[in-house]
């Protein structure tokens, strides 16, 4: 890997071009004064997007999927032609101030064992989203989260002020050393969407590497780029998290990991029963 750049932006999105446009006006503005490039991965939108965006952004580099190969695939078809030596993985319905990228990139310059790094993730109402922090998701995580006590996962023992070591990176704002990448390896195409933020920051972890929480501010418009409210969201959530479960736990004893497994399903379930009854107005 010849590095040309300092900072490569990768944003994979579909059918979201307003918000693409917000986030792409934002990232311009974020990027002045550094080395950097801009790709966009579009997965087969049937929206307005290439029609109308790459005009307006002839900086970036825009990729035009015929099919939806997923989140994980296409950002690993921009990061095999980045040439950056720092990668941000960014969702397109996100919004950037603009000294977060400038920042960022200072941290991770002057913090050479940091792998990956992650931001302050504000909500559409302005409140602080608790995803910006993040542990792994063990067993005993998960089984907390899952039965309502979320300050573990949310590694809510933190200040909200100050840069932190944190385990999992959100992937609406992953910012990337290039060399860590080339030592663990590319995003896990197992995973469709959801789950390779997860599987990516665990490996990061595993391979010697420090993941960071920053105190700089973005935007994330939650749940813009997905559709939420469909049956194949669920599938595709939960199927995320069997993956994980599976790819990195299935050492375990089978009478320790069955109650995860089944409270993975039985949130399934749930999930997909809140779905029908919103459909029919019950």
């Amino acid at each position: 890997m010849c590095e040309r750049v300092k900072l490569s932006v990768i944003i994979v999105s579909y059918n979201v071009r307003t918000y693409l446009d917000d986030c792409l006006a934002s990232v311009r503005k974020a990027l002045e004064g550094i080395e950097g490039e801009v790709f966009v991965v579009d997965n087969a939108s049937t929206d307005d997007t290439l029609a109308l965006l790459p005009c307006k952004y002839p900086e970036a580099q825009f990729i035009a999927n015929k099919d939806n190969v997923g989140f994980a695939s296409a950002n690993n078809q921009a990061i095999r032609l980045a040439k950056g030596r720092y990668i941000l993985l960014l969702n397109p319905d996100t919004t950037v101030a603009e000294h977060t990228l400038r920042e960022a990139v200072k941290f991770m310059d002057e913090h050479p064992q940091a792998g990956g790094a992650g931001v302050m993730m504000h909500n559409e109402d302005g409140s602080l989203a608790p995803e910006s922090r993040r542990a792994i998701p063990t067993p005993w995580v998960s089984a907390l989260k899952m039965l309502g006590f979320s300050n573990r996962y949310y590694m809510s023992d933190l200040p909200w002020d100050k840069p932190c070591q944190i385990e999992v990176i959100s992937g609406a704002f992953f910012m990337l050393r290039h060399s860590a990448l080339d030592k663990i390896g590319l995003l896990d195409e197992d995973f469709f969407m959801y789950g390779e933020d997860i599987d990516l920051s665990y490996r990061l972890l595993k391979g010697g590497f420090q993941n960071w929480y920053l105190p700089l501010p973005i935007v994330h418009f939650k749940g813009k780029s997905t559709h939420k409210s469909e049956y194949r969201y669920v599938h595709v959530f939960y199927q995320a998290m069997l993956i994980f479960f599976r790819k990195h736990y299935s050492h375990l004893s089978f009478f320790y990991t069955l109650p995860v497994k089944a409270a993975i399903y039985f949130r399934a379930f749930i999930a997909l029963i809140d779905i029908l009854r919103q459909k029919l107005h019950l």
